[in-house]
């Protein structure tokens, strides 16, 4: 089959042509402004991608998988539409594909996702399970963000984003899992949902499609899920953060090494890479889940010694004249927060600097506006870029970093007075859910002609 993707860039579109290809189909996509990792992933996979969404192909697919990102009265919909062509959104192909008959594992919540989907995906591989998986991001053992195995073990990444302009239901309602973790709840995706309740409704929803032989791994205390359990729970619950399920015990300040214990059981020592007590949190979800999907948590617990990461969380894309630069996903206040916090904790008096692209839809919109602050007060100064026609007060919401904070609406400008006040022993972690153009490569490459 002739399949043609629309919108093949974005992390799960591209993860989906990835498992198309593997299925045997032949795979063409669109996009537009595509950026890595997904734009080298595809070049190294040989799938055919053309700038844009002005036509299809000359030869017609058989199918055309839609992506969210678009909408009616693009010229490319309007031309699916007026011939006549099968077309179906990515989560529902990937559901009657690939997931009807396999025992999916799948990860939802507002932050964390990627990692612990990752998580899992490396654990079952350890264990010599050969998962196949979808995730949001490129884990470093893997070196691709999706793949397709003869195991029975699928693990996705489970976004709670609309499916497609025709199917306004969250993505995950199509995978029907076996095991779903439930890592955290806030606001988010302001251009789709008016409030929390409205996502809180999505999940209400999931979880009634979730077998009373499955598992539920839930993050406790979390007062946004203990409401989505409320609506109804038909399936036995674990939960990971309260004492009567999942804990673990620090024992290095930057939570890069840390005691398991499962209903006051001790489970082993988990010394790792990752850092921050929200990782932490994540490794509980995956050893979790993990258990759920036939792995016992010693196994588990040690996998996770050998996990390498994932591009863009907390990367270190490189250090040139005795700065490090990281890159990293983070776009919201919390993940803002959490991200920063971890990296101070682990490189004490050695000053941080955060350099922030506010991207997302929520954040243009100015939802966490008076959370932004707050959110970055770990580090030592602030950088923002924003564009002028951003909507709202980006310098009045920095006002309570002080001096610590500044505001750029030109690339060039943030990039001259990074070099400049960038000095041997800085952190330099570059936070955007884009490719912030190419800052981070920049920036290396002027500190090593400095």
């Amino acid at each position: 089959m002739r399949i043609h993707i629309l919108g093949i860039a974005g992390t799960f579109m591209g993860g989906l042509a990835l498992i198309a290809r593997a299925a045997g189909h032949e795979v063409t996509g669109a996009d537009h402004a595509v950026y890595p990792p997904m734009s080298e992933q595809l070049a190294a996979s040989g799938i055919p991608v053309s700038e844009g969404y002005e036509t299809l192909p000359a030869v017609r697919p058989d199918m055309v998988v839609i992506g969210n990102a678009l909408s009616r009265g693009q010229g490319v919909i309007e031309q699916v539409l007026n011939e006549g062509l099968p077309y179906v959104s990515g989560p529902q192909w990937l559901a009657e594909h690939v997931l009807s008959s396999r025992f999916v594992v799948a990860v939802a919540g507002t932050h964390g996702k990627t990692t612990v989907t990752s998580l899992i995906a490396w654990i079952l591989e350890d264990a010599g399970l050969a998962p196949g998986f979808l995730v949001g991001g490129v884990p470093l053992n893997f070196g691709l963000s999706a793949r397709l195995t003869d195991s029975p073990l699928f693990v996705i990444e489970a976004d709670e984003y609309d499916t497609a302009f025709f199917d306004k239901r969250a993505k995950f309602i199509h995978y029907r899992p076996r095991v779903a973790v439930l890592n955290n709840l806030e606001y988010d995706h302001a251009d789709i949902y008016p409030d929390l309740a409205a996502i809180t409704r999505q999940f209400a929803h999931w979880l009634r499609t979730i077998p009373g032989s499955g598992r539920l791994i839930v993050h406790d205390p979390d007062a946004a899920l203990a409401g989505v359990l409320k609506e109804g729970v038909w399936t036995p619950v674990e939960t990971f953060g309260s004492a009567a399920g999942w804990q673990a015990e620090p024992l290095v300040p930057d939570g890069s090494r840390f005691r398991v214990r499962f209903a006051g059981s001790e489970q082993g020592v988990v010394e790792w890479s990752l850092i921050g007590e929200h990782n932490i949190a994540n490794a509980l979800a995956a050893i979790a889940a993990a258990r759920a999907s036939g792995v016992p948590p010693a196994l588990a617990i040690r996998a996770l010694s050998r996990f390498a990461g994932i591009k863009r969380r907390l990367e270190v894309r490189g250090e040139a004249a005795g700065v490090v630069v990281y890159d990293d996903f983070a776009h919201h206040p919390t993940a803002i927060r959490t991200t920063l916090a971890a990296l101070k904790a682990r490189v004490g008096a050695q000053r941080v600097l955060a350099v922030l692209e506010p991207r997302s839809q929520t954040m243009r919109r100015g939802v966490h506006r008076e959370a932004l602050a707050p959110a970055l007060t770990q580090a030592d100064a602030v950088y923002v870029f924003a564009p002028a026609d951003i909507g709202w007060d980006v310098q009045a919401a920095l006002t309570p970093l002080g001096s610590r904070a500044r505001l750029y609406h030109r690339h060039e400008d943030l990039l001259a007075t990074l070099k400049a006040d960038a000095r041997p022993g800085d952190h330099v972690v570059i936070m955007s859910n884009g490719g912030f153009a190419g800052l981070h490569g920049r920036l290396l490459a002027a500190l090593a002609t400095s």
